[in-house]
């Protein structure tokens, strides 16, 4: 039995390795995204169309199986492992049914790169399309990995086990790095020694889309060693006879169709934003120099990788601690608890979000030009595709809280009825961007974006009202003119830095190399956040407490303990409230109430395709433990169990 001081340490040394494993990873990820960029050109043919190819797993994964596993096999797994053996029997039957459904899709879709590629993909001439085929030959297999990826890491979170699952993507994004190095190494970085369709070799591929899978393949071959280490038992097993899910799939079909919505909306526009690589590839081939005006797909995935990070680091720890609260409330009809603690999440990210939007949009220039691979002309059009983006970062933020009520509420459908009009939105919209001319077509997919973000929000706030009367509207409007007050003065002071440092010249000192912009950046950033600060204090921005509290708290190891912890308005139900009140919890802390939900099935726009450990994520929950069918949980005499009736011998208890 563990003490009462130990569950909120064991809590807080949880929360601080995932923490600390999703900063580093972040962080190799934009390494890896700025060396890809250095070999193959953020303005190039051969990068748009791997970019293509590599987001394809994990577009196809979430749209075919991602849903089906959040809502269906992950829920399941999560109950089974509070059984006396860990639920070895019962998630060894799912993890067998899992591998097989992976594998027979992977290699369904595999063989079918080529209408796969077809299907996706816009305008691209049959060279270019026969490189596209290659690299998902090469690309798709990752979908097999994905998966296993994701029902790994939720045996492992079932068992209190974090680490690994947070650390893995570390090593995925090493490999990457050092085949992306190995490339420029060899063949030389793309500025100096322009790739192209023309010059394009099978060793070329390996180092780009061979070592990609192959960092995917390390990454999910590593979490064997600490599921192996629980020492489960775990064993191939048939027979999937009354384990419950067709049941668990009825309550999670409204969960189900708001993912394939999403995705299938996604993969519709991404084929737009392919247009533009073709076309450029024309206006090349032809001389026309036009073609270095033309943005492709890979600018906007680089932007959106950009124009998320606040909202990963940020608003999704937020997100995570105040749902156990909002649940509590909603579970105990206290529309106003939900209302306070939804409220107040608004206005905590808030500070970070709307300091982010200013500060990427005057930032965009120096950002653009270190992204760009060394061309000036490429890190023009990053820098423009990302101002446009930039500015909707508080609404994204604002609709995943949002949408955490729905959730909290337990209502599924009313996610999926945004998501509808979000669909239509952009369904439509990027039907009529098709017709524009290539140049603007990239741009424009960034403002649908940035629309659809704002009208998620008007959407929420619609339904929300319905269900909580009110959304303390007058508070959260107040703390955001604040903020954005203080956050305009701060984007000021960056614009006129920016403009010191060359940013509004083409001959500036911004875009005169790599390493410039990255030193203006540095430069530039530090006094943007001191200025923030002052001017947070000057206009009584009280909520700054609130997000340093818990994010300090969590670097520190202390959150857990209730340092800097934002007040709840119902009774808490973490470790720290129940080492007093409710010792009974404290015996297992993590893994007592466990749910995971992919932010995939959550009603925010995916703008970017690569796969992202952290939406496996799990987190506290406070539904009851439901009890599973199969043997373990069979309360009848042995040897009648009717799940498993020739097998219920096996587990007999000895006299």
């Amino acid at each position: 039995m563990a003490s009462p001081k130990s569950a909120p340490a064991s809590e807080a040394r949880s929360s601080a390795i995932m923490a600390a494993g999703t900063l580093v990873s972040r962080a190799l990820g934009f390494i890896r995204s700025w060396m890809l960029i250095l070999a193959l050109g953020l303005g190039s043919t051969v990068a748009d169309t791997f970019v293509n190819a590599n987001n394809l797993p994990n577009l196809i994964f979430l749209l075919v199986a991602g849903g089906v596993f959040n809502s269906v096999l992950v829920p399941q797994i999560i109950k089974a492992s509070k059984a006396a053996d860990g639920g070895a029997d019962y998630i060894s039957r799912l993890l067998t049914l899992g591998v097989i459904v992976m594998l027979v899709l992977t290699a369904a879709v595999t063989v079918a790169a080529p209408w796969v590629m077809q299907l996706t993909t816009s305008g691209y001439s049959p060279q270019q399309l026969a490189l596209a085929t290659v690299f998902a030959y090469w690309c798709l297999p990752q979908i097999f990995f994905y998966g296993l990826y994701a029902l790994l890491t939720q045996v492992l979170n079932a068992h209190g086990a974090f680490g690994p699952a947070m650390w893995a993507p570390i090593v995925n994004n090493i490999v990457a790095i050092s085949g992306l190095g190995m490339f420029v190494w060899i063949f030389g970085a793309n500025r100096s020694n322009p790739h192209s369709l023309d010059n394009w070799t099978s060793a070329h591929t390996f180092f780009i889309a061979a070592v990609s899978t192959i960092g995917v393949a390390i990454q999910t071959a590593l979490l064997f060693i600490p599921v192996l280490k629980l020492r489960l038992g775990l064993a191939p097993r048939f027979g999937w006879r009354g384990v419950g899910l067709g049941a668990a799939a009825k309550l999670g079909i409204w969960t189900l169709a708001t993912t394939a919505v999403g995705q299938l909306t996604f993969l519709y526009v991404m084929r737009v934003a392919s247009q533009p690589g073709a076309e450029r590839e024309r206006l090349q081939e032809a001389g026309n120099p036009l073609w270095q005006q033309v943005p492709g797909n890979t600018v906007l995935e680089i932007a959106s990788q950009l124009y998320l990070l606040p909202h990963s680091i940020i608003a999704l720890s937020l997100a995570t601690v105040l749902f156990n609260r909002m649940t509590e409330a909603s579970q105990a009809g206290n529309r106003a608890g939900v209302r306070e603690a939804l409220s107040h999440g608004l206005r905590t990210m808030a500070v970070a979000t709307v300091f982010a939007a200013l500060a990427l949009f005057a930032l965009a220039a120096p950002l653009g030009m270190f992204f760009s691979g060394g061309r000036a002309s490429d890190g023009v059009m990053l820098a423009q595709t990302l101002s446009i983006l930039a500015l909707s970062t508080p609404f994204m933020s604002a609709n995943f809280m949002m949408a955490r009520v729905f959730y909290a509420k337990e209502d599924a459908r009313t996610p999926f009825k945004i998501q509808l009009w979000l669909a239509m939105l952009n369904v439509m919209g990027a039907f009529t961007i098709q017709f524009l001319p290539p140049r603007y077509i990239i741009f424009s997919i960034a403002g649908l974006y940035t629309v659809g973000n704002i009208l998620s929000v008007v959407l929420s706030s619609h339904y929300l009202r319905r269900q909580l009367g009110h959304l303390d509207g007058p508070t959260v409007a107040r703390s955001y003119i604040r903020m954005g007050y203080a956050a305009t003065g701060s984007a000021l002071v960056g614009a006129l830095a920016v403009g010191l440092l060359g940013g509004y010249n083409p001959s500036g000192f911004i875009w005169s190399s790599n390493w410039a912009a990255l030193a203006a950046i540095v430069i530039i950033a530090v006094p943007m956040l001191v200025v923030y600060f002052v001017l947070l204090r000057l206009f009584r921005v009280s909520e700054v407490q609130d997000l340093l509290g818990p994010i300090l708290g969590r670097l520190g190891g202390r959150f857990a303990q209730g340092g800097g912890a934002p007040p709840s308005p119902v009774p808490a139900h973490d470790g720290a409230a129940a080492a007093g009140s409710q010792p009974e919890r404290t015996e297992a802390p993590i893994t007592a109430a466990l749910t995971t939900i992919s932010d995939d099935t959550g009603i925010i726009p995916r703008i970017s395709g690569q796969f992202d450990p952290v939406m496996y994520r799990a987190r506290p929950a406070t539904a009851p433990v439901e009890r599973i069918p199969g043997r373990h949980t069979f309360q009848g005499p042995p040897g009648e169990n009717p799940h498993f009736p020739d097998e219920s011998d096996h587990h007999r208890p000895e006299a």
